[in-house]
């Protein structure tokens, strides 16, 4: 697609203007809250449009992604966010048709366009007279291609906070333990019929194989060794899949090397094929049939025997029975994978080019509204012949893995399956035949077993399929790995060639080889899952939701799980120890959403499928993934028809309403735990309410006794409370000396006395305070007796007062206030 189209005229004026920028560290500063773990700008372009929705915003660059943050709602926006190893191409010259209404100086020129692998292709509008373009189209180029397998986002996290459960070795070793029902503990693995060796621990029996692997059990280590050498990449038949109970096996392998005339035989070869075809487990033990699977077209199978490779004879391999399924190879699939997504992208509601499909361009009134084609029926007919195309591989690869299943449960055969290589159209085979026929593996913990098995462990080049670089058989690193072929290897790669071969590559060169190897085989895989949770939807535990995130995650390569081409070079590399598993982030994704999870199949139901999944061939006719192949252009139409998208929203709204219930239940409690401690409060309070009754009602005793001690002297006593001394009583009377001698009482008299009653603990223990006790002729060796003795100071005697006699001793008091004696 050369990205041609046609929009509307941009107001620039209505978007920020870049160009004042003070720092760049200060644009990156606002870009904190919507990076991730360990991801950085690199570039920035700052008033740019997204043309697909006419957005404006900021495009940064990352270590990670090409992130689009909305100008207006300040956020993120998904349609312009995507990692950048899932970028397949970048265009810069994006040609505009002309429309009559548009002027040329008007029309925007400052475009890149971005083409995506998950079937996106977007395009942005830069700012003109800027060098905004350039910086940004020079950084997706250079990052998007990266020289080394370690300047992938994935590597950039801290080792030490890396966290994985198990190796995937051993995880793959579990899965043989169950596949043969038997317990983990158990020391070695084998039964009547096959037995578990590591004669590949080293990887020099095939470097592409997982280190352990389930054989015949009649087939020696030296067999396997000879037998390696007659098939492609040494790719020998090893089992897959097998049935305890029957004794069926699903077995593997790539192309035999027959030869032109199918003429070159292999004893080792011949004796390993008939031995996955062991005897019956009837009364009679007959001999059990063998299917041998050629993916390819038969054409195809013979061309290849003209450079050494080709497909078995029946006749050279007793009891078996050679089929031909017609799978194209992966050049085939990226094709029409491109033209299914260039109309689904011209023809959908969001398009690339700014303009949507659902009003005609050219003024058909009779035709408009028309969703596919614009109203043309030439391009509705265009459509049909790509969609069909596309619907037929996927069609061919349903068909020839559910002939294999029931093979396999329904007449107890034995299957081998391969193609050229034996790790694409073999991979996607032998994984869905094993879909269909073990209902552990359509459960989330089987689907990570499958996947780890077939497509990690027995080596499909995911490296070289998605384009990003991988790790070199001498440790080093190069964008594109050269495998070590065997004898004879036919390669339908044309990367595949000797170690150490001369002739130095250019970078164009490897680009180029890396771009002519990249194909959608596990896209094609997920799509078939697709079409069977559409068959069967109460079959399986997860949704369709969760194969498209799990798609998304293998083409971000932000995890290390599917990077590098084996096992052995995962090993090499050490993606297990230094990137983040994606397994952990999905499983913590569902945790966060409970059993109402988008991922979670909310139909399925184990005990009704609890066996093999056996669809008869009327019903394999599949239809357009809309989850996956509509959600960019067609977002709307890729959810409104989906059962399960429709329960996924009443869930929602469930579950909103169980979160509103839960958060009305804690306040409710919350309200409770409160009233139950302002009523122990209450309680508090009223008891120090009485201690304090208490406490004022002996205070009120003690004053009237000090009242009636004083008025005992001819004095008259008002109370007052000190505000600047705390914890004191001032008592304070004011005396006049009456006509008759007596004491009266007169606001203004000759003299005021002011009496303070101290507390114990505020009394100091200086020697003034005791003045009165070293000069009293009344004192004994007790001490002062007073009040139950003469006091030498006070002609009388009062209870309870403790006198500050130094106030008393600057007074000039008269006898006669006391009274003769």
């Amino acid at each position: 697609m050369d990205g041609s189209g046609s929009w509307d005229a941009i107001d620039w004026n209505q978007i920020e203007d870049p160009r004042p920028r003070r720092s760049g560290q200060a644009v990156k500063e606002s870009m904190d809250d919507f990076l991730l773990e360990d991801e950085e700008v690199l570039a920035q372009g700052h008033g740019v449009v997204l043309l697909n929705n006419r957005e404006a915003g900021t495009l940064s660059v990352t270590n990670f992604r090409l992130l689009f943050v909305s100008q207006a709602k300040k956020c993120v926006i998904e349609l312009g966010t995507i990692p950048l190893m899932t970028i397949e191409k970048l265009n810069d010259d994006v040609k505009l048709q002309p429309l009559p209404h548009l002027s040329d100086k008007n029309r925007p020129r400052e475009l890149l366009q971005v083409i995506g692998k998950d079937m996106r292709i977007i395009v942005f509008a830069f700012v003109p007279k800027t060098k905004q373009k350039n910086e940004v189209f020079d950084a997706l180029r250079r990052y998007t291609k990266p020289a080394n397998l370690w300047d992938l986002y994935a590597f950039s996290c801290d080792p030490s906070s890396i966290k994985n459960d198990s190796e995937p070795k051993r995880r793959l070793l579990r899965e043989y333990f169950r596949l043969f029902r038997r317990s983990f503990e158990e020391v070695s693995l084998c039964n009547e019929w096959w037995r578990l060796t590591r004669v590949n621990s080293s990887y020099s029996l095939c470097s592409t194989y997982p280190s352990e692997l389930i054989v015949p059990r009649s087939i020696s280590d030296e067999d396997l060794f000879q037998a390696s050498t007659f098939r492609s990449g040494k790719r020998l038949p090893v089992i897959s899949w097998c049935d305890p109970g029957s004794g069926a096996v699903l077995a593997r392998s790539s192309q035999p090397m027959v030869g032109l005339m199918m003429n070159f035989r292999n004893n080792a070869d011949e004796k390993l094929v008939c031995a996955l075809s062991s005897r019956t487990t009837d009364e009679k033990g007959s001999p059990r049939k063998l299917y041998i699977i050629d993916a390819r077209p038969r054409a195809n199978a013979l061309a290849n025997g003209a450079k050494g490779g080709g497909s078995e004879s029946s006749s050279n391999y007793p009891r078996s029975e050679v089929l031909f399924l017609g799978i194209q190879n992966i050049h085939t699939m990226r094709d029409s994978l491109s033209r299914l997504r260039d109309y689904v992208d011209a023809h959908g509601s969001i398009s690339s080019n700014g303009s949507p499909s659902a009003v005609s361009v050219v003024g058909d009134r009779r035709n408009r509204g028309s969703t596919w084609g614009g109203g043309n029926l030439n391009s509705m007919t265009s459509f049909s012949s790509t969609l069909g195309e596309w619907l037929n591989h996927i069609q061919n690869i349903l068909v020839g893995a559910s002939w294999i299943a029931a093979q396999i449960s329904e007449e107890a055969a034995s299957v081998l399956v391969h193609c050229s290589d034996g790790w694409d159209r073999t991979t996607q085979l032998v994984a869905l035949a094993c879909l269909l026929l073990d209902p552990y593996y359509r459960t989330f913990s089987g689907f990570q077993a499958l996947v780890e098995k077939d497509w990690l462990a027995f080596g499909h080049p995911f490296a070289e399929r998605m384009g990003v670089p991988t790790v070199a058989e001498n440790g080093g690193s190069q964008y594109e790995l050269l495998r070590q072929p065997s004898l004879g290897n036919l390669s339908s790669s044309p990367s595949r060639n000797t170690l150490g071969s001369s002739g130095p590559s250019s970078n164009s060169s490897v680009q180029s080889q890396t771009s002519n190897n990249s194909s959608p085989i596990l896209l094609q895989w997920l799509d078939c899952i697709s079409q069977l949770l559409r068959l069967y939807p109460s079959a399986f535990q997860f949704s369709s939701k969760f194969l498209v995130d799990f798609m998304d995650c293998v083409l971000s390569c932000r995890f290390g799980n599917f990077l590098c081409n084996s096992e052995r070079e995962r090993e090499q590399s050490g993606v297990t120890n230094s990137c983040r598993c994606m397994w952990s982030y999905l499983a913590n994704l569902r945790a966060s959403g409970g059993n109402f999870h988008e991922h979670y199949n909310p139909f399925y139901d184990p005990i009704k499928h609890n066996g093999a999944l056996l669809p008869p061939a009327a019903a394999l006719a599949p239809t357009l993934w809309p989850q996956f192949y509509l959600r960019w252009t067609c977002p709307i139409e890729s959810q409104g028809g989906d059962l399960e998208s429709q329960w996924q929203a009443m869930n929602k709204k469930y579950a909103d309403a169980m979160k509103a219930k839960d958060i009305a239940e804690w306040r409710a409690k919350d309200i409770k735990l409160k009233l139950e401690s302002m009523k122990q409060n209450l309680q508090r309070e009223k008891r120090a309410s009485s201690t304090a009754l208490a406490t004022a009602q002996s205070a009120q005793r003690e004053n009237a006794a000090i009242k009636k001690a004083i008025e005992s002297i001819g004095c008259t006593i008002k109370f007052s409370t000190s505000e600047d001394k705390d914890r004191t009583e001032v008592l304070s009377c004011s005396l006049r000396r009456g006509a008759d001698g007596r004491a009266q009482q007169d606001e203004n008299g000759d003299f005021s006395v002011s009496i303070s009653a101290i507390e114990d603990s505020l009394v100091s223990d200086a020697p003034g305070d005791h003045f009165c006790e070293s000069l009293c002729p009344f004192r004994t060796r007790e001490g002062c007796r007073w009040p139950d003795a003469p006091c030498a100071q006070l002609g009388s005697q009062f209870v309870g007062l403790k006198a500050n006699f130094d106030a008393f001793d600057r007074l000039s008091i008269q006898d006669c206030y006391f009274g003769p004696e």
